[in-house]
């Protein structure tokens, strides 16, 4: 038996329960997955709503990192003792768990299992935006909210090392050095701040070439207006509010954006994209700056965990270490 994280309906934190179930066997192409640590994401926050359904009851958790205990038939790049990270597939909130053997990706020595338990996903997320939703090149003006969260932790660094130029906004001053430590050239500070206008003055009146929005309907419009003409506006997350604002006549001729909700789930689901994209999201966070992650939880207070991020009173990626 192990201990997992149980969501029995959608709804608040409290349909979520700590209790044992059997794990089972790995099947073909699968192994069995004896976990160091799981990390806590939006993702995980709106399956528990309802906004991204799932099946009754779930086990959330879309990535983290342990040691292969058993390997199912027809694996043949693992062994029992691996130690590997993987990112895209709901299950982590658990002890152990079988895990498709071509989602693993064996770890380097010189990586930490925290970094590789609650960053993958993030680092994925990254190469989704730089590289496919807006191809990132010397010059390329970004504008990305929450600067000092998770996802800007490595999303600056990253387009920094491509030649971008990088302004952020932060909700408070100590919120704007993160930011600032992570590489970004101007952080705009204060959930009221004049962002579209500060942008704009930025970048001479022209806006910026990308704009990186995961807070939703409180930044939407800052967002449109910061954005240049034939830029691109991705939408990757409503941790302040649902979009209800959201128009199509507000990318037609006036602004002409590109506009994306992209999902990283989505873009992880293909095997052979996935071992490329993993492998690139590792090097990343190798190549840091490796700043400090966000706070540990037990797996048993996964509910404090996804408070603490829905209720914005943390930076980085919550850890439930196992």
């Amino acid at each position: 038996m192990t201990r997992v994280v149980e969501l029995s309906a959608t709804g608040s934190v409290q349909n979520l329960s700590f209790v044992s179930r059997d794990p089972g066997r790995p099947g073909p192409g699968e192994i069995r997955l004896r976990q160091f640590g799981a990390g806590v994401n939006f993702i995980d926050i709106y399956q528990r709503k309802g906004i991204y359904p799932l099946p009754m009851p779930a086990v959330l958790g879309v990535e983290g990192a342990g040691v292969v205990e058993a390997v199912g038939e027809g694996v043949i790049h693992l062994s029992v003792g691996d130690r590997v990270g993987y990112a895209g597939i709901v299950g982590g909130y658990a002890e152990t768990r079988l895990l498709p053997a071509w989602r693993a990706t064996k770890l380097p020595d010189d990586f930490s299992d925290a970094l590789a338990a609650s960053g993958l996903l993030r680092a994925c997320t990254a190469h989704m935006l730089l590289h496919k939703v807006h191809e990132v090149t010397p010059g390329t003006t970004v504008l990305i909210h929450a600067g000092a969260g998770g996802l800007a932790s490595i999303v600056i660094p990253w387009a920094k090392r491509l030649g971008a130029h990088i302004i952020a906004t932060a909700s408070t001053e100590a919120k704007a050095e993160r930011a600032l430590a992570h590489g970004a050239e101007k952080v705009i500070i204060g959930r009221d701040a004049a962002i579209a206008t500060e942008v704009r003055e930025w970048t001479d009146g022209r806006g910026v070439d990308f704009t990186i929005d995961g807070i939703g309907e409180p930044t939407f419009r800052a967002s449109l207006e910061a954005t240049a003409k034939f830029g691109t506006f991705a939408s990757v997350g409503q941790a302040g509010g649902e979009l209800t604002s959201l128009s199509a006549k507000d990318f037609g001729p006036r602004t002409s954006l590109a506009f994306y909700t992209p999902s990283v789930m989505a873009y992880l689901a293909d095997a052979a994209r996935y071992e490329a994209v993993v492998k690139e999201a590792i090097q990343a966070l190798r190549a840091g700056p490796q700043t400090p992650q966000g706070p540990h939880f037990p797996l048993s207070d996964a509910s404090a965990a996804q408070s603490s991020l829905e209720n914005g009173t943390t930076t980085g990626t919550p850890l439930l270490v196992i």
